[in-house]
């Protein structure tokens, strides 16, 4: 049996399992919710939650900050499921296993991702606490979730990345940030391994490759997103300038602070974005 071909028994086991406990819940929406910005699930209502340890073929998060768990319920007027957390690279997990739950809420009927994270800014433009919608992104993680025997069984193999980043969610979001008057930029975002924060000379090697925000994850999940065919929209907080930006040497404390600070109107642009969505 291809390695493809077990991923989808093993998601099939998922799906029943997290299904079972969601109920009559039937999500089209799935947002992932990155580092600090996990406030946003206590928004949902009639929210039931299943932390990934009890899903089976689910890695567990260990990220500070980072619950771990789906929570499912209604925001916007429409059925979401978030995760409060995610998976990454530097913890140790695959590209496939970090890809996993988005595969499995594509399984629930997912049909448009929102993917949020923490992100430092390369571009000298712009300023913490900025929200850059992501435009674009570079894939320097070293990975790629597809790779392997016969994904054909669960998708083509070989797929478009171009406008992986749907352009009507992008001009959607775009216009819930002007009405509520809450400045927002575009850009390119290039994901790392981690969990070093980059070096001065890599933050310059990646201004120049036309990077405009770098951090930790992201890219396998959007990647598989378009594999299935799902809509994504990806928005970062700048939480920190990159290192050796402005002088800049980031640190956790740095990002959860800005994050904190932030969270009321990343709850806005979500949650308004949402109610919006069309589908």
């Amino acid at each position: 049996m291809s390695d493809f071909n077990v991923l989808k028994a093993q998601l099939s086991d998922s799906r029943y399992a997290l299904q079972a406990r969601l109920g009559e819940r039937q999500p089209k929406i799935g947002i992932i919710l990155g580092s600090g910005l996990g406030v946003l699930a206590e928004d949902i209502e009639n929210a039931v939650s299943v932390h990934f340890g009890d899903i089976p073929h689910m890695k567990r998060s260990t990220a500070m900050t980072h619950v771990g768990q789906f929570v499912c319920g209604n925001l916007g007027g429409k059925c979401v499921i978030a995760m409060q957390g995610r998976l990454h690279g530097y913890e140790g997990n695959t590209p496939r296993e970090i890809a996993y739950p988005v595969w499995l809420m594509h399984e629930l009927g997912v049909e448009v991702l929102i993917t949020t994270n923490a992100a430092g800014a390369i571009n000298p433009a712009f300023e913490v606490g900025d929200f850059c919608i992501m435009t674009d992104h570079i894939n320097f993680t070293g990975g790629n979730p597809i790779v392997g025997t016969e994904p054909n069984e669960l998708a083509m193999r070989f797929f478009s990345m171009y406008e992986a980043y749907d352009p009507a969610l992008r001009a959607l979001v775009k216009e819930v940030a002007r009405e509520a008057e809450i400045p927002v930029r575009e850009g390119v975002y290039l994901g790392l391994l981690g969990p070093s924060f980059e070096t001065p000379a890599e933050i310059r090697a990646f201004r120049a490759w036309g990077a405009d925000t770098v951090a930790m994850s992201v890219i396998h999940e959007v990647i598989a997103a378009r594999h299935v065919g799902m809509r994504v929209l990806g928005i970062s907080l700048v939480s920190n300038m990159a290192c050796g930006v402005q002088a800049s040497n980031p640190s956790d404390f740095e990002v959860f602070q800005v994050a904190l600070e932030r969270s009321d109107d990343f709850c806005h642009l979500v949650t308004e974005t949402v109610e919006r969505l069309a589908l």
